[in-house]
């Protein structure tokens, strides 16, 4: 329980300090009472975790760890499944957490609802590590009474790109290796071999072949031009960056990354589960559609997308089915607008929407799978010609060089 301190006046005036434990702030006005003494002041006692966790807010904003993230979801989801007001999870969150980072968030979040702020607001002040869809989605949940689902939804979530993160790195492992040892067998190549072949070849008045003679120009270049490629590779960078961050830019390059191989339709699958499960969630819990659009409209950090849903909430607001509007729309698949439209007729639209984001969870599921498994192979191609190109040249300057010798001989 937590302690208070008091100071409080006798019968004859005299002032009294002193120490007490007990369940609230308003148990402690009543015992000091009970005492016969008239409290003053009552201050709770701050536990040593909490004032750390206040000490260090006040140094700034807490960013957490993929991982903590994912226990911070994870845990505010079970303690709110656990019957828990949100008010209480928190303090439990605060009380317990051995993590000093999710113990500042724990209590940030805390006051900020006392004070009156939504989920999202309060979010979005604890700590820039939740970001607009984390936001938005927590909104949407706290508005249709459904947030332990949506962040069991977004722990399950991150969890999924944690994995893909940890598959696509460990898939990247050996051909890394490859990599290393492509450009130290061409140190090596043209530090020591193309040298000693072009002296003996030299002496023999033979030319190199031509694929010898390639690389060695190649190295050439590259020695006497490196500072320019880095100056053009730098610009080019700088240059793009600039672009993207222009509204024009940003709507191109986020409609480009949606149409990327292998990554283009992970990205698009994770959409459409998070749209169809967000908006089936919004209306089984009594939202309107028309506000569950815009809910949902923002779960997205893809201004393409966003301006996509944009449309969509236009013309729901004058009228439109939402199946015929993702069809006009355009960008949307059939399938989508197809179960949207049973949905419709059938008067279980929340329904028809868990059901299509279970078949995109599946979806993505597989891409997810079929894009790891893919990576390793087409590097291994890569590198496979590079380093037979590498071989080659060594070969055919050897063969020729002896073919010299014994021509000579």
């Amino acid at each position: 329980m937590p302690a208070f301190t008091y100071t409080a006046l006798t019968s004859t005036g005299q002032t009294v300090n002193g120490s007490i434990t007990v369940g609230s702030r308003a148990e402690a006005f009543r015992k000091i009472e009970a005492q016969a003494l008239t409290p003053v002041k009552v201050t709770q006692d701050e536990k040593p975790g909490a004032a750390k966790a206040k000490n260090a807010a006040e140094h700034g904003p807490v960013k957490l760890k993929r991982a903590q993230l994912i226990l911070f979801t994870e845990e505010l989801a079970d303690l709110l499944d656990g019957g828990l007001q949100i008010d209480q999870a928190f303090r439990v969150m605060q009380e317990r957490q051995e993590s000093g980072a999710l113990r500042i968030i724990a209590s940030t979040m805390r006051n900020e609802l006392r004070e009156g702020s939504s989920v999202a607001k309060a979010l979005r002040k604890a700590s820039p590590s939740f970001d607009d869809l984390y936001c938005n989605l927590a909104a949407a949940g706290e508005v249709s009474g459904s947030l332990p689902s949506i962040l069991r939804r977004l722990a399950n979530n991150l969890v999924v790109m944690s994995e893909l993160q940890a598959k696509v790195t460990q898939a990247m492992i050996y051909p890394a290796f490859l990599i290393g040892a492509c450009v130290v067998l061409m140190v090596v190549f043209m530090t020591f071999m193309v040298p000693q072949i072009m002296d003996l070849m030299g002496k023999n008045g033979q030319k190199l072949p031509a694929a010898t003679q390639l690389l060695i120009s190649f190295n050439h270049f590259m020695g006497q031009w490196w500072w320019a490629i880095g100056i053009v590779i730098t610009a080019g960078v700088l240059t793009f960056r600039g672009y993207i961050a222009s509204p024009a830019g940003r709507m191109w390059w986020d409609e480009t990354k949606l149409n990327l191989p292998l990554f283009g339709p992970i990205m698009s699958m994770r959409f459409y589960a998070q749209f169809a499960h967000s908006l089936g969630n919004l209306i089984t819990n009594g939202v309107p559609l028309l506000n569950s659009i815009r809910l949902v409209s923002k779960i997205s950090a893809n201004v393409f997308i966003q301006s996509l849903l944009a449309k969509v909430t236009t013309m729901v607001s004058e009228g439109a089915p939402l199946s015929n509007t993702l069809r006009k729309v355009g960008s949307f698949p059939l399938l989508l607008a197809d179960m949207i439209a049973v949905g419709e007729q059938t008067g279980q639209l929340g329904k028809s929407m868990e059901k299509c984001a279970t078949r995109y969870d599946k979806e993505l599921d597989k891409r997810i799978k079929r894009m790891t498994s893919m990576i390793t192979p087409v590097i291994l191609i890569f590198m496979a010609v590079m380093v037979g190109t590498v071989a080659y040249s060594i070969v055919a300057a050897i063969a020729q060089s002896v073919t010299g010798i014994r021509g000579g001989g």
